[in-house]
């Protein structure tokens, strides 16, 4: 036993050994081409720098394509509303949207001082359509690469507590 462990200890660093250490040196045979930029070449400017990514995109005009025309919301939050909102999203969102940081989808907080209020209830309740038709969904659609919302079903009722919840998230 021990002079199998003891060949196998040697073999193994023969291998290391022969394996580690070696230099090549490089010859340079032929010719290389060095090529210049001509003098009247300009460099390519592109937009991507100065465009704002479509989930801090602010737009408070499109509502959006759905069921939802026109939301009224009170000044001072609903308290068991936004409760229910929370129970709702923990259970159907929470997969996909994570407060405060970007996961597979964006993350809430926020979302009420870059969109309407009917925009998300309609995103919420309609996420096809929205994709389909709606621009700025579209363009969340390619920034989340290509994840698309799953309908979960809910309803105007439940859309309307999860907006609710998200009023408390700043």
């Amino acid at each position: 036993m021990k002079t199998t462990i003891k060949g196998i200890t040697i073999l193994f660093a023969l291998i290391l050994v022969g394996c580690g250490g070696k230099t090549e040196e490089k010859k340079e045979e032929g010719f290389s081409v060095q090529r210049k930029k001509a003098a009247t070449e300009q460099p390519i400017q592109t937009n991507t720098a100065n465009e704002v990514k479509a989930s801090e995109r602010v737009d408070m005009t499109t509502k959006g394509v759905g069921p939802i025309k026109s939301v009224d919301l009170s000044p001072e939050i609903d308290q068991t509303m936004a409760t229910t909102g929370k129970e709702v999203y923990d259970q159907m969102c929470l997969a996909c949207h994570r407060i405060g940081k970007k996961f597979i989808g964006p993350p809430p907080n926020g979302i009420l001082e870059r969109r309407t209020p009917e925009w998300v209830m309609n995103m919420i309740l309609n996420p096809q359509e929205m994709v389909q038709q709606d621009p700025l969904a579209k363009d969340l659609l390619k920034e989340f690469n290509g994840s698309p919302m799953s309908n979960q079903g809910l309803t105007e009722d439940q859309a309307r507590a999860i907006l609710e919840y998200f009023r408390t998230l700043k």
